[in-house]
């Protein structure tokens, strides 16, 4: 699915939502890779647009969580897991498989 956001809009270590199929995805750029995770933190459902990106990581803005970009995994937490989803580029075009 189109994110309707093109790969020049989101700069290195940028973030941004978007609402596809009624879910709030956040993409991040992260040295030219793309991800997308869902916006809400497993752990109190606090958004993560505020979240600081560090060494392949997406760091809660409330209590520190830390989740890894590629599988949404927390190191600290392992009961606590971000949901993410594949991603691919189509020249400009970032698109998510919410599927």
């Amino acid at each position: 699915m189109d994110s309707g956001v093109r790969i020049c809009e989101l700069p290195d270590s940028g973030k941004k939502v978007v609402s596809l199929s009624g879910k709030e995805i956040l993409l991040v750029n992260l040295k030219g890779k793309i991800y997308a995770v869902e916006n809400e933190c497993p752990h109190q459902g606090s958004p993560l647009t505020a979240a600081i990106v560090k060494n392949g990581a997406l760091y809660c803005p409330r209590h520190g969580y830390r989740f890894n970009l590629v599988d949404g995994h927390c190191a600290e937490h392992p009961g606590f897991v971000l949901a993410t989803f594949p991603v691919q580029l189509n020249g400009e075009a970032i698109l998510v498989d919410l599927d």
